[in-house]
């Protein structure tokens, strides 16, 4: 039996696991509606950068009469105000001899204002759809992967227990992991046009990997703990136990990541921003999912084997 002492987490697994897909259901209606904003890293395209000093000009409408004289189809201006105005410029594919030009004209509009182009990249539709293929057969074959191991890894745990169910709640808690970041970063490029980009990919892997991992310490426990602890004790019981003596190390490991990554929002620039705030969501939800989604699933799993 449990001790007095302890705390009984499991005891509320279900609502747990309904707190999960409660969480989940703004995300997915957002994904189905609206799909995720996509940078020209699968879309083609061109991006342009400029930088002017801040001025009562309105420079949004400023570069897209210079765009729009050019024949070129704009796509989207983000125009970012600090110690200096930044304007992001995202354009159907665009020729090295008309950047050249659509320079010169917002140059001429802008030269009382120390303008200067900071950025050019162009990637062609056929770039731009191999990176979405690839995308894909990454999270594909990964997701493949990870189910492999775990399916190896707890072959041993003890009868009547099945490896099956550990490596199926894994798997569920790894998806609740991917569709919170997909569905947040869908909510946030609908609101915020905050686009995706090849380092979401690489975020998204990164992250089922954590996920992965954090919740195979705990199981790694509960099969331990199977073996150790007394035969009277229950499924519940044990598993409760191991959780409770995990709870720490994964708490403890994943506020430390959380530091380092908040401290890379903070101060390592636009680029790398969206693979880190994805990688922040990634493992705050992974860090949930191992204890309050994975363990109370198979826990439940058998329970109901048990009752029937």
């Amino acid at each position: 039996m449990l001790s007095d002492k302890m705390m009984n987490i499991l005891k509320y697994k279900i609502w747990y696991l309904v707190f999960s897909a409660v969480l989940l259901v703004p995300g997915i209606f957002f994904i189905t509606k609206y799909g995720l904003k996509l940078s020209i890293d699968f879309t083609g395209g061109s991006i342009l950068t400029y930088q002017v000093k801040n001025s009562d000009k309105n420079v949004e409408q400023e570069v897209r009469t210079v765009f729009s004289s050019k024949n070129t189809e704009v796509l989207m201006v983000k125009v970012d105000k600090n110690d200096v105005t930044k304007v992001t410029v995202r354009a159907k594919s665009i020729e090295v001899s008309v950047n050249e030009e659509i320079k010169t004209l917002l140059a001429e509009k802008f030269k009382d204002l120390d303008f200067k182009q900071e950025s050019f990249q162009t990637v062609g539709p056929a770039i731009g759809a191999e990176t979405t293929k690839n995308a894909f057969l990454s999270l594909t074959w990964a997701s493949i992967g990870i189910l492999l191991y775990i399916a190896f890894a707890f072959r041993n745990v003890p009868k009547p227990y099945s490896s099956f169910k550990f490596g199926i709640s894994a798997i569920v808690a790894m998806l609740h992991d991917a569709i919170m970041v997909i569905g947040i970063f869908s909510i946030l490029g609908h609101y915020f046009k905050i686009e995706v980009d090849g380092l979401f990919i690489t975020a998204l892997l990164t992250i089922i990997g954590f996920s992965v991992h954090d919740t195979i310490v705990v199981f790694d426990r509960i099969r331990e703990n199977l073996r150790k602890l007394p035969r009277t004790m229950s499924f519940e019981e044990v598993a409760n136990y191991s959780v409770v003596e995990t709870l720490s190390r994964s708490l403890a490991t994943s506020f430390t990541v959380m530091i380092t990554l908040f401290s890379l929002y903070m101060l390592g620039g636009e680029t790398i921003r969206t693979f880190v705030l994805a990688m922040l969501v990634g493992i705050v939800s992974g860090t949930y999912s191992s204890i309050f989604t994975a363990t109370p699933l198979v826990v439940i799993w058998e329970n109901l084997k048990r009752n029937t």
